[in-house]
């Protein structure tokens, strides 16, 4: 018999050696009283709180990031009280100020009744993978942002403006809230090209580009590169007499640039023509055809002399 409980105290031995060794951190907490009879003396290199300082659930819960504690407690709480197992992320603050990002795996163990007797469970340090996971985040946000962008104007692109204008056709359809559309083109732009050359063009689109989001002042209000050197504008619950306000704009802001344009057949600075609709969705309509009714009115723009704003009127 002594033997036996020699055994048992060597084997308890190793097997705290081998917990206290582990870079996780082993807890355990008594369900009745809510208190931890035991936790890996690692918690203090980790955190800096003293392993005697873990009484209670109460020292667990506040050393969690209070942004992260309502939503981990109850999670936990809840989870534990049915008697499942689970796993939580959240920032456990260290001593210091700072806090470190902790993966807790629980386990929950009944008595003989089915009855939850008490939890145990792991501490991980996870800071390492989270900095690698809001990082991944980072990129692919910044990518996501450079993908809807046109990489010349710094405005959003076709791609951009083709998601931008199904949502908000659908938004005008349900609502029966006006949405008024401008397409326009920098006038005698192959030109321009030809006499100034190409870096001086593209840098002629950058101003282009930035000069039009002055006049999209409302959130929602949406500018994108086309294509080529043609912008579109969309805005939303825009009445026809408004939108052909803000294509005024549009022209006067150009014209108010000044930008040289010797080789233009319209002016000897910049200017362009511009394409005005406005519409109430009905179900039978198509957004394609209302693009193309727009388009047709900015080559009318062009066949009358430039320079020029074409609408439903």
């Amino acid at each position: 018999m002594n033997q036996k409980i020699k055994s048992m105290e060597t084997d308890g031995a190793v097997y705290k050696t081998l917990l206290e060794s582990t870079r996780a951190i082993p807890w355990k907490i008594e369900w009745a009283s809510m208190q931890f009879t035991y936790i890996g003396p690692q918690i203090e290199k980790l955190l800096g709180w003293p392993k005697s300082s873990w009484a209670s659930v109460n020292d667990w819960a506040e050393r969690i990031h209070h942004d992260d504690r309502d939503r981990v407690v109850n999670y936990c709480v809840a989870q534990s009280k049915s008697g499942i197992d689970h796993e939580a992320d959240y920032r456990a603050l260290t001593k210091d100020g700072g806090y470190v990002w902790i993966r807790d795996v629980v386990h929950v163990v009944r008595n003989e009744n089915g009855e939850v007797d008490s939890l145990v469970g792991f501490m991980f340090d996870i800071s390492e993978r989270k900095k690698t996971e809001q990082e991944l985040f980072r990129m692919h946000k910044e990518f996501e942002e450079l993908s809807y962008k046109d990489g010349l104007t710094g405005v959003a692109n076709r791609r951009m403006f083709d998601m931008i204008f199904e949502r908000e056709w659908a938004n005008a359809r349900r609502t029966q809230q006006p949405l008024s559309l401008i397409m326009l083109d920098i006038d005698y732009f192959k030109e321009y090209n030809d006499h100034y050359g190409h870096i001086t063009g593209d840098d002629c689109l950058k101003h282009v580009g930035q000069v039009l989001k002055a006049a999209a002042v409302r959130p929602r209000d949406f500018i994108a590169r086309y294509g080529g050197e043609e912008f579109v504008l969309v805005l939303p619950e825009t009445t026809a007499e408004s939108a052909k306000n803000v294509a005024e704009r549009c022209r006067t802001l150009i014209y108010e640039e000044q930008i040289p344009h010797e080789n233009s057949h319209v002016n000897n600075v910049l200017t362009i023509s511009l394409g005005v609709g406005t519409i109430i969705p009905a179900q039978e309509d198509e957004p394609i055809e209302f693009i193309e009714t727009v388009d047709k009115r900015l080559y009318q723009a062009k066949q009358q002399g430039r320079n020029f704003i074409v609408g439903s009127n």
